[in-house]
């Protein structure tokens, strides 16, 4: 499987870093099925940092191996199993240990309804549902060293 990170520079042994702020899956290094996706968050990073590019760094893992070896959660759809997992993680609720995570982005696109649904002005299903007309980008998070050392970088390029 092809997958893509976003940043301001090449990363040819991709790391866990410590996030600025909460993000969807917790703490771990973000990835892609979606090119595209990648070279947006390049772009942001780059603005960001105030640096010169955008740069979309391509590996390649074998997710079925990952999968056999590894724990894992895995989200195909915005249900309710993800609202909740991402919801306890941006309020830095403590989500079960596992080497990586894969499901939908609450991106800026939806991040009005998701932010009015953890201040409790809409229920789950009112914001499962507004989030099933959203076109929802997808997330491959690496949350620990092993999973880390199933990626193998491929090349990079800017954007």
């Amino acid at each position: 499987m092809i997958i893509y990170h976003g940043s301001d520079r090449r990363i040819e042994a991709p790391k866990i870093l410590e996030p600025n702020r909460a993000l969807d899956f917790g703490r771990g290094f973000y990835t892609t099925l979606n090119e595209v996706q990648a070279g947006g968050f390049a772009n942001k990073v780059k603005d960001r940092f105030h640096s010169t590019e955008g740069v979309v760094n391509v590996y390649e893992v074998d997710i079925e191996q990952m999968k056999a070896d590894l724990q894992y959660v895995w989200f195909e759809t915005p249900d309710e199993a993800w609202l909740d997992f991402v919801s306890d993680n941006r309020n830095g609720i403590a989500t079960p240990e596992h080497d990586f995570a894969f499901g939908p982005v609450a991106n800026d696109d939806v991040f009005r309804t998701f932010a009015a649904y953890q201040a409790g002005v809409l229920s789950k299903e009112e914001t499962l549902a507004r989030l099933k007309v959203k076109k929802l980008y997808n997330q491959l998070t690496f949350k620990s060293e092993k999973a880390l050392s199933y990626i193998n970088f491929i090349t990079d390029y800017k954007i």
